[in-house]
């Protein structure tokens, strides 16, 4: 079993960064995928980024240029750094695993296996 925490989330004006991290423990893996999703009250959970196990990055389109995922491998924790926030952001924010060997990072809800309990952003306009 792997347990992931996330932390890092707040209130933050529009344009504002926040750093968001996720902690991995518990049976973990060197070859995984790691991804970020979001949700919005009334819509459904949504690919935000992610990064494989060779270090490979992929974002949502409505994040590029404005949000980084990032690994450190030695502390088992990932982050997202997210720059230029905007209300639409506003969300929970969950952390997700998925123990593979495969490059592709899966922008899907069901392709992963393991998830935290989830961190609020809010940005105010």
């Amino acid at each position: 079993q792997v347990q992931l925490v996330e932390s890092g989330g707040g209130l933050v004006q529009a344009g504002g960064s926040l750093r968001l991290s996720c902690a991995a423990s518990g049976r973990t893996s060197s070859r995984y995928a790691i991804a970020w999703f979001r949700q919005a009250p009334g819509k459904e959970r949504e690919f935000v980024a992610g990064i494989n196990w060779i270090g490979s990055t992929y974002y949502a389109d409505s994040v590029k240029g404005r949000f980084t995922i990032s690994s450190d491998n030695a502390k088992n924790t990932v982050r997202l750094q997210m720059n230029s926030l905007k209300p639409e952001d506003t969300a929970v924010y969950y952390c997700a695993a998925d123990e593979t060997t495969r490059l592709r990072v899966g922008v899907l809800p069901r392709d992963y296996d393991y998830w935290g309990q989830g961190t609020q952003v809010t940005v105010s306009s």
